[in-house]
Parts: structure tokens; C-alpha cells; sequence
């Protein structure tokens, strides 16, 4: 599966998780051709300050895989992963992380520290930046201006 095409999957449940009045941020986890997870952020309707896209798509792809190990799988999500999301991405051991829209205020694959390359996390995932940005920036940049009242 290309990048693009992963990351499409990925708007389609940041979308969803704007419509659900959560900060649109979607993730999906592929492991060749497969989707093995998809989740969107639902820190609000689970009161959960863990219940990020990425998070939720990692456990998801754990129990389907009966493995806290994700070696071989790739992330796509629609904003650069935060540093307990990063953290989790070492952890899983997975493969690649590929985000659309950079966080400058706490990303951490590349914009503000570079976390899963950390050589004590193993530095073992690899990230893309950058993917589909405009389109993943816009639903986010849609849906501040909307609470904002800007619509």
C-alpha cells in the first residue's frame, strides 16, 4: 500500500473524529497490503489523556496480532506523534512511522526531538513527514476555527 493511500484512511477517521467534536487526528496501522487497525482520537469521550489516534490504532494492531511487538507494521497518522506517542511507536518496535501535518509545539519525529530514532528506545522506527500535509492540516486548521467561531 503507498503512503498516499494509507494516509487517506487515516483523513477519513480524523474527519470522524471531528464530527465526534475530538481534535481531528486519525491513525492507521498497516502491515504490507493489510489494514490492521484504524482509530481516531477519542480523549473526550473516553475522559482518557492516553486515548490518542496513534495509541488506540497501536493496541488495536496488538490484539489483532496477539503481539505487543509490531516489527513489519507502518503508522500513518495525520499529525506528528507527541512524546507519549513516539514513546509508544519505540516501544511496539515498529517498522515506520508516516505522519501529514508537523507539530512544532510537540512533535516528536523530527520537529521538536526526534524520539523513536533515540538510540536508548533502540532507535529502530524510521519516519515520513510530511504526507498529504495540506490535507491534514486543513482538517485541523477546519475544525480550530469552527470551535473558535470562525467558521
Amino acid at each position: 500500500m503507498r503512503d498516499e493511500e494509507a494516509m487517506l484512511l487515516a483523513l477519513e477517521e480524523a474527519r470522524a473524529a471531528a464530527e465526534a467534536g475530538e481534535v481531528p487526528v486519525g491513525a492507521v496501522l498497516v502491515r504490507g497490503d493489510e489494514v490492521i487497525a484504524r482509530a481516531r482520537n477519542r480523549r473526550e469521550a473516553d475522559q482518557d489523556p492516553t486515548a490518542h489516534a496513534e495509541m488506540l490504532a497501536l493496541r488495536a494492531g496488538a490484539r489483532v496480532l496477539h503481539s505487543r511487538r509490531l516489527s513489519g507494521c507502518t503508522l500513518y497518522v495525520t499529525l506528528e506523534p507527541c512524546p507519549m506517542c513516539a514513546g509508544a511507536l519505540a516501544m511496539a518496535q515498529l517498522e515506520r512511522c508516516v505522519w501529514g501535518a508537523a507539530d512544532a509545539r510537540c512533535g516528536c519525529c523530527g520537529s521538536v526531538y526526534d524520539l523513536p530514532a533515540d538510540p536508548a528506545l533502540g532507535g529502530s522506527c524510521v519516519w515520513r513527514g510530511g504526507v498529504l500535509r495540506g490535507d491534514c492540516e486543513a482538517v485541523l486548521r477546519d475544525f480550530f476555527r469552527q470551535r473558535r467561531g470562525g467558521a
